[in-house]
């Protein structure tokens, strides 16, 4: 074993003991590590200024108390996060999640991997996330309203336009990031439009946001296909989830002239051989606040398949192109070979780790192009840095000019990926080649700021 797997190994084995039980940290840390050999051979001073054991701890990690009231004056009790993951290249950046299953874990591995992604963006972007084990399902408005205030009440002591600027996640949509905003400029006294995106378009949000991630997954996925001289137009197309990600994703698909026959909720699945009805499915998921299941029962053509993800279509039809758009590790090994079966051709994640480390190196070893979510669904951190500079110049821009920075972006992305992979001799690599692309430009801002 050559001295940087050793170091590689050592500083891992050093993370899983510092951070117990904190498994998805681990996973997305040795997801980055295992493309490292090549680097550290190359720029030993990476080892020398002690780069690996740096990156992989928070600068600060933030957990605090959420006491709120509930519509019938009962009080409840969250717990908040806040981790500030590096600020080498910019101040923090990174959504809020709210979801039960919140720990710190979750948020230290979501961090984590926005370092890099905001990094391959090219943008002036540090990397952080933030959230609570709070659930907005069910809530009412008034009770999402009062535990934003709560959280904000705490959290706006760390966050700041040049500082940490949060945005939305799972579970945090406009209506959310409005009540946190709202309570930020109550406590700071001024209007600080930059301390946090996703905010609605006539108070100082940016267009395109919304469609973000959604989007620069597809644009992301044009340029894999055409790589090696094909296109979205014709495909088949699975999409996992029915949020936000996928709706778009959806919309982007269709006007590019692929077929999406495939989407889903943590419900089921649904089958629709004709395409989504994009209008209905909005409709349902957007205003009605309904479930897929809804969208099968108004929906003729389409067959619901209960309590299985949206990969069980491909155990019948044949599947182009798979878009995991849900949650992480929701993409597992007997997925992996199912979509293969299937004539998959590209993976390409728009959530955080959709796909399990076992189900991509199946999918890679059956030549299955992979698109890392690193790379893939950087299109909404992007939007939000894009919405910080309209912000920063008092200014705001049209769709149509934003939706061509977002994709000057993500070309950016994909053509930062492939040269990367090319340079280290391993064409075709997006993991690596993401990996390597956010690790260096990080590692460098690092060593020319000193030790801090």
């Amino acid at each position: 074993m050559s001295p940087s797997s050793q170091r590689i190994d050592a500083v891992y084995n050093q993370v899983v003991a510092r951070n117990p039980g904190e498994h998805e940290f681990h996973q997305a840390v040795s997801e980055v590590f295992e493309s490292l050999h090549r680097v550290l051979r190359k720029f030993p001073e990476y080892v020398d200024e002690s780069i690996l054991e740096r990156i992989c701890e928070p600068e600060r990690q933030i957990i605090f108390r959420v006491p709120w009231t509930d519509d019938a004056g009962s009080v409840h009790i969250n717990r908040g996060f806040r981790v500030q993951f590096n600020s080498a290249l910019g101040p923090y950046k990174g959504g809020l999640r709210f979801d039960p299953e919140v720990m710190l874990g979750t948020v230290k591995f979501l961090g984590f991997e926005q370092i890099f992604k905001n990094a391959l963006t090219g943008l002036p972007i540090g990397g952080g996330k933030g959230g609570s084990d709070f659930d907005p399902k069910g809530r009412s408005d008034a009770e999402i309203m009062r535990f934003c205030q709560s959280f904000m009440t705490e959290a706006y002591r760390h966050i700041g336009s040049m500082v940490d600027v949060p945005a939305g996640d799972m579970g945090v949509g406009r209506r959310e990031i409005g009540y946190l905003f709202g309570q930020y400029k109550r406590i700071a006294n001024r209007y600080e439009a930059g301390v946090i995106t996703g905010k609605g378009t006539s108070w100082g949000g940016s267009l395109v946001r919304t469609e973000a991630t959604g989007y620069g997954v597809v644009f992301f996925t044009e340029h894999m296909l055409a790589a090696t001289g094909r296109s979205l137009d014709g495909t088949r197309v699975l999409v996992s989830g029915s949020g936000n990600v996928a709706i778009y994703a959806i919309e982007k698909i269709q006007s590019l002239g692929g077929l999406v026959v495939g989407a889903s909720d943590s419900s089921g699945s649904v089958h629709d051989p004709e395409g989504i009805d994009l209008d209905l499915m909005r409709e349902i998921k957007e205003v009605q606040r309904g479930r897929i299941t809804d969208y099968a029962a108004q929906r003729g053509s389409a067959e619901f398949i209960e309590g299985r993800s949206v990969w069980a279509v491909a155990e019948k039809h044949d599947v182009d192109v798979a878009l995991p758009c849900a949650t992480q590790n929701e993409l597992d090994e007997s997925d992996a070979a199912t979509l293969i079966k299937a004539g998959v051709t590209a993976v390409v994640e728009g959530a955080n780790m959709p796909t399990t480390p076992i189900a991509i190196d199946r999918l890679r070893e059956a030549g299955v192009l992979f698109g890392p979510g690193k790379a893939a669904n950087a299109g909404g951190v992007a939007t939000s840095a894009l919405e910080m500079q309209q912000n920063a110049i008092r200014d705001s821009w049209s769709f149509e000019y934003t939706e061509a920075r977002l994709a000057e972006i993500m070309e950016g992305i994909h053509t930062r990926c492939a040269e990367t992979a090319e340079e280290y001799g391993i064409p075709g690599d997006y993991v690596s080649g993401a990996n390597i692309a956010g690790f260096t430009r990080v590692a460098d801002a690092m060593i020319a700021q000193g030790v801090i």
